[in-house]
């Protein structure tokens, strides 16, 4: 069980604020000040300091987050474990992007099954930056992702590595050949919102470039991926996909790809957790396990 003095660190972490962290916690300010004084005490490190009349963390107070964050996720997990043990259950409690839970982990969560049929799951699916909040609160166990993270915060392996391209529909007419990523700023551009890792891949591969979504000549901005296949197929605009996002529409030539000279960009789906979780053997074994099916 996680000490109450580290939820009263988490908390004010969260607003950065005294006053707004004994709200939430139902305490008194001197008291969230006390837990704090306790902690900076037990570890012999100073936690916060004010900048311009701005609370900030120290380096100390930093690596603390990272362990009292884990620590907490650990907690919870633990807690949730124990009780199935009990009754002889497994469970699954994790999330993925769009692209990974609509694409990827079906056939690998039926091998899954089919090895531990009791098994309940429960898969939560958002974008990468939802799922590592949730994942840093303790609602989900651990995530498989295609956007970016920090490596200081998430233990992490490589799940898969895919493919991604540039399609249109199979009618639809060039003014002229596209040979170089910038010949497609002519076209209307479909894609997910903001935040999704299939954007933030492209929105990577603009910027080294120094180009941008919006040097596109137009935008449609939908946050379902069958939404923007049907409207590529239906010649509205061109879109970038992982490969295996659109294969079959590929196979059933409803889409094709668009050769680019500039532009062999294959990206990792990966499967992390929290860094340092005393749980890192049982993630490691699942990771295996769900890799199964290909």
């Amino acid at each position: 069980m996680l000490d109450f003095r580290l939820d009263t660190f988490l908390v004010v972490c969260k607003y950065m604020n005294f006053t707004k962290a004994a709200q939430e916690l139902n305490i008194t300010q001197p008291a969230v000040s006390q837990h704090i004084h306790y902690l900076e005490e037990a570890y012999q490190a100073k936690l916060f300091e004010y900048h311009a009349k701005k609370l900030t963390l120290t380096p100390q107070g930093e690596e603390l987050l990272r362990a009292a964050t884990t620590m907490k996720h650990d907690s919870i997990h633990l807690h949730d474990h124990l009780a199935h043990l009990a009754q002889e259950k497994r469970e699954l409690i994790f999330g993925v992007t769009l692209t990974i839970g609509s694409f990827v982990m079906p056939q690998h969560l039926a091998a899954y099954l089919r090895k531990y049929p009791q098994t309940h799951i429960h898969m939560v699916v958002a974008n990468t930056q939802e799922l590592l909040k949730q994942l840093d609160a303790g609602e989900i166990d651990f995530a498989l992702v295609e956007g970016y993270f920090s490596k200081n915060e998430y233990e992490y392996r490589i799940y898969a590595t895919e493919k991604y391209i540039a399609v249109c529909s199979t009618q639809h007419q060039f003014s002229k050949k596209p040979r170089r990523l910038e010949h497609l700023f002519g076209e209307r551009l479909i894609l997910r919102e903001p935040g999704s890792g299939t954007r933030e891949i492209l929105e990577k591969q603009l910027e080294e470039r120094n180009f941008s979504v919006k040097d596109f000549a137009s935008l449609v901005e939908i946050n379902d991926i069958p939404a923007i296949k049907s409207l590529v197929e239906l010649d509205c605009g061109i879109a970038f996909f992982y490969e295996k996002a659109v294969a079959k529409e590929l196979q059933e030539n409803r889409l094709r790809q668009i050769e680019l000279s500039d532009f062999h960009v294959s990206h990792d789906f990966t499967f992390l957790w929290r860094r340092g979780s005393i749980f890192a053997d049982y993630y490691q074994e699942l990771f295996a396990d769900l890799q199964e099916g290909d």
